[in-house]
């Protein structure tokens, strides 16, 4: 393990945890298993399907971040990480197995550090394709408030470009 790094993410973090070691982990696995390194642009991509501790780690440590497009939020509520190399379409799903419940926080944090990549995690092909690059989308003012939203973010309503602050969907019908 890398102290240098490890304290950079909790740095970057505020705090050290259990979740800011598993994205240590995660981000250290990735890069051994694919022989990848920082990402300057979009190199790396990574999709996270949660918004836990464990994704400050793995911004530090791959430089996949939503501001340069290469970090994509996918809300299911796992602790998956599927990364994909850009340059030779290469991908991998990273899935957490279970956790030991109960067990003393810092000793929590020194074993997941110390555990070996395959005790922790399941490796696995990804079940989705490599997602496009980022877009720079054209800002349409919303007729309602006032505020821009990217292009692709507005809805139609009542004749009207709106925002999805200012939208209201129609429920009427049951799916």
């Amino acid at each position: 393990m890398n102290n240098e790094l490890w304290k950079k993410c909790v740095d970057f973090h505020g705090h050290e945890c259990p979740g800011l070691a598993i994205g240590y982990k995660v981000s250290e696995a990735v890069k051994e298993k694919m022989g990848l390194s920082f990402s300057k642009d979009e190199e790396i991509v990574c999709v996270v399907e949660n918004d836990a501790c464990c994704v400050d780690a793995v911004q530090v440590l791959t430089g996949c971040s939503i501001g340069k497009g290469n970090l994509i939020h996918k809300d299911s509520g796992k602790m998956v990480f599927t990364f994909f190399n850009r340059k030779n379409g290469d991908g991998i799903r990273i899935v957490l197995k279970s956790r030991k419940k109960g067990e003393d926080r810092q000793k929590e944090i020194e074993r997941i550090l110390n555990a070996p990549y395959d005790e922790l995690f399941e490796f696995k092909k990804p079940n989705f394709q490599l997602p496009e690059k980022a877009r720079i989308f054209t800002s349409v003012v919303c007729e309602e408030c006032g505020e821009s939203a990217a292009e692709h973010k507005i809805r139609l309503m009542n004749g009207k470009k709106v925002c999805i602050d200012c939208f209201t969907d129609y429920t009427r019908h049951i799916y």
